[in-house]
């Protein structure tokens, strides 16, 4: 393994975090935040900007060799854990988050997109640090990997190791012949997509900062508000209308967004994941609209179906906003949303759970089993819209479909110790995994994860970074093989 380049490159994702706490800590400033809050968050600056630097001194020339597969995964998991760690010191030092571990679970919280909070009475947070929970959801969305693949002319080399390790889905695809080019592609469409939903919160009334960090969260499927209770606390249908539609845009492929923007719109309805995806997703919420109604808990029917729309779509895109207490719904209603955490986006989307596209293949995979169960001569292929998967593909999908069930059971045994009781441990985990962000008990709409034990913390702050990175990258890295040369 390539050790320099790996931590040449953990250096650089250090830099790239300490500049952006001196933009917080400027919006610190011009909203009058705590002095104590601006002088944290410049520290922290300081502190990680320096580490990285002195990083990428020592590991000078590290960069003229080729980065092989290893080193791709461990750039990616070492690179994120990093930042989790670096991110946390503004927490820690503006005393916002007492705990390091507290503070490293919302770090990862942000950074993995999963929105899960240890904060309560957001509305007395500085704005400062308000601000830079959501930069963690915007650098966590597209990758913060892939960002430095796009504009440092070192990685064009093996830059694709990079790519393959931190973008999530099991096919990356590549939008254009040269792999910086299609870097940029994707971080220009994420940055088109949140210039025009910051403009529409706007127009609905949300201040520019409150618009700018909805955005981030929305369009990272992360979650992070600047309310305590989330988008329910501006009560407006067009602000919910507004997010839903970004929600699912940030729950696509990116790569339809991009072919979309160069004339061709029909790409969308031509690929066979967006529609099982849009299929999905209109059932789900049409099913919960129908229990949420029938159970008593809305005097309006209008309110009750708005409620569910918002609601379905948040958890299947693993956004983790709320507009209400979902945890009070009728049982039917929340193991629907407990099924949608794990359903998550499509692939090569900002979402997480294991995608649908995986979703759908492992169901038409059960079906061709059936069916060679009866007749065990007949040869099958599995087909996707118009292309026919090759064996190798399907297999890895079963597998990783297993291997996330089996994740989820095992951490749930584990979480089971430090909680209350079972819903709320499976719940938890399902969240986290998921990185959905609010789950179901005493993590659910209406509470946060500072309950949870600091031991039960550690559990769930690596279930996200498993989830985020879609387990394989960060579970080789504990195969003894995979550290020797």
């Amino acid at each position: 393994m390539n050790i320099r380049a790996v931590l040449r490159l953990v250096a650089v994702v250090l830099i790239i975090i300490g500049t952006a706490m001196v933009i917080c800590a400027g919006v610190a400033h011009l909203y009058g935040d705590p002095a104590r809050t601006k002088y944290a968050m410049l520290t922290a600056s300081a502190v990680v900007v320096c580490l990285g630097l002195a990083g990428v001194v020592l590991t000078r020339g590290a960069d003229s060799r080729e980065l092989g597969r290893r080193d791709g995964f461990a750039i990616v998991s070492l690179g994120w854990l990093a930042a989790a760690v670096a991110g946390s010191l503004p927490y820690i030092l503006s005393g916002l988050i007492g705990n390091p571990v507290s503070a490293v679970f919302e770090t990862m919280s942000g950074l993995t997109t999963t929105g899960a909070t240890v904060l309560s009475n957001l509305e007395e947070v500085p704005r400062g640090l308000l601000l830079w929970r959501a930069t963690t959801h915007f650098f966590g969305g597209m990758g913060v990997l892939i960002l430095c693949v796009a504009v440092l002319p070192f990685l064009r080399v093996g830059g694709m190791q990079i790519y393959r390790a931190e973008l999530p889905g099991p096919e990356k695809e590549r939008l254009t012949p040269r792999l910086v080019t299609t870097a940029r592609a994707l971080w220009g469409v994420y940055v088109l997509l949140c210039l025009a939903e910051i403009l529409l919160l706007m127009v609905g009334g949300m201040n520019l900062f409150d618009a700018v960090c909805h955005t981030f969260a929305t369009m990272a499927t992360g979650g992070f508000s600047t309310r305590s209770q989330s988008i329910g606390a501006y009560d407006s249908a067009y602000l919910e209308v507004v997010i839903i539609v970004f929600m699912l845009l940030a729950g696509t492929n990116f790569a339809l967004h991009y072919r979309a923007l160069r004339g061709d719109l029909g790409h969308y309805l031509r690929n066979f994941e967006f529609r099982g995806y849009l299929i999905i997703w209109l059932a789900a919420c049409c099913l919960l609209a129908v229990l949420v109604s029938g159970s008593g808990n809305y005097d309006d029917v209008g309110r009750a179906v708005r409620a569910a729309f918002f609601q379905g779509t948040s958890i299947m895109t693993t956004t983790g906003f709320t507009t209400a207490d979902f945890d009070t719904w009728p049982n039917p209603a929340r193991l629907l949303l407990v099924i949608l955490m794990f359903v998550g986006g499509c692939a090569g989307s900002t979402g997480g759970g294991m995608k649908v596209f995986r979703i759908l293949v492992g169901a038409k995979k059960v079906v061709r089993d059936l069916f060679r169960y009866m007749r065990p001569r007949v040869v099958l292929r599995i087909w996707v819209g118009q292309r026919a998967l090759d064996e190798d593909t399907v297999s890895h999908v079963a597998s990783f479909i297993l291997l996330f069930v089996g994740m989820f059971a095992g951490a749930t045994v584990v979480m089971a110790f430090f909680t209350p009781d079972l819903v709320t441990a499976a719940a938890s985990v399902a969240a986290t995994l998921g990185n959905i962000g609010p789950g179901l008990g005493a993590v659910g709409a209406s509470e946060n994860y500072a309950g949870i034990p600091v031991a039960g913390q550690v559990v769930l702050t690596l279930c996200m970074l498993l989830g985020r990175l879609e387990l394989y990258t960060v579970l080789v890295m504990f195969m003894p093989g995979f550290w020797k040369r």
